[in-house]
């Protein structure tokens, strides 16, 4: 690993561990209280996962984790990549609230305890679905750009759907108001995943007119997303 992919390694590391701590405090915040059993659920799950990031990569593929740490702010990121992004991540933040105010204020009232299992269940797999995606692609960026050197990945889930990372992230965002037990934060949480699912079909379009190769890829790996639906 050489200085700079180091450093920008713990760059990410450090960037991660503050987002929790913000994720964390807009959650208890919300909620009002700081024993909310769901929240700190949710709370020690995203620690897991984003955790789960360094110990994955940095054996396999650190430059990733590097590159990453830059976020959004990469030469060639689209603007409309951007947008979606922002919106994205806007209702992400907002199903926490939501879901936060609801345990507060009693919207949904006691939601039975197979809900919130399901919503951990959901989360599991969906940040299983995410890493593993991330460990297949070594193009794996956070914006939508043709790397240098950029090939097609087909390496594990790659072979049964064309954008694993965002099924995974999309079973996540399912997860959230199912783990809080607040039908009121699938709303956003449905936002999320719709903005996702539109910033899916522009890559997907993006990569069939510019990545050598991904156009026999779509013919080989018919479905985006879901097999068998889209």
């Amino acid at each position: 690993m050489t200085p700079e992919i180091k450093r920008r390694v713990l760059v990410w590391i450090r960037g991660a561990f503050l987002g929790l701590i913000g994720y964390a405090a807009v959650i208890l915040l919300a909620a009002g209280r700081w024993d909310w059993l769901w929240g700190w659920v949710y709370i020690g799950l995203l620690a897991a996962a984003l955790a789960a990031h360094p110990l994955v990569l940095i054996p396999i593929n650190p430059a990733l984790l590097a590159d990453r740490s830059h976020g959004m702010r990469q030469p060639g990121a689209r603007r409309w990549d951007i947008a979606l992004v922002i919106l994205a991540s806007l209702f992400f933040l907002s199903s926490m609230i939501v879901g936060g105010l609801d345990a507060r204020l009693g919207w949904t009232g006691a939601a039975p305890l197979w809900v919130h299992l399901v919503g951990v269940a959901l989360f599991v797999v969906g940040w299983a679905i995410f890493l593993w995606a991330m460990a297949c692609n070594p193009f794996f960026s956070e914006s939508v750009r043709i790397q240098e050197g950029h090939r097609v990945a087909e390496r594990g889930p790659y072979c049964m759907v064309r954008h694993p990372g965002y099924a995974g992230a999309c079973l996540g965002l399912v997860a959230q108001p199912l783990l809080f037990g607040s039908w009121p934060a699938v709303i956003p949480a449905a936002l999320a995943v719709a903005a996702y699912v539109v910033r899916t079909a522009l890559e997907d379009r993006t990569l069939r007119a510019e990545l050598p190769g991904y156009a026999a890829y779509t013919q080989r790996t018919r479905y985006r997303v879901l097999p068998g639906v889209w």
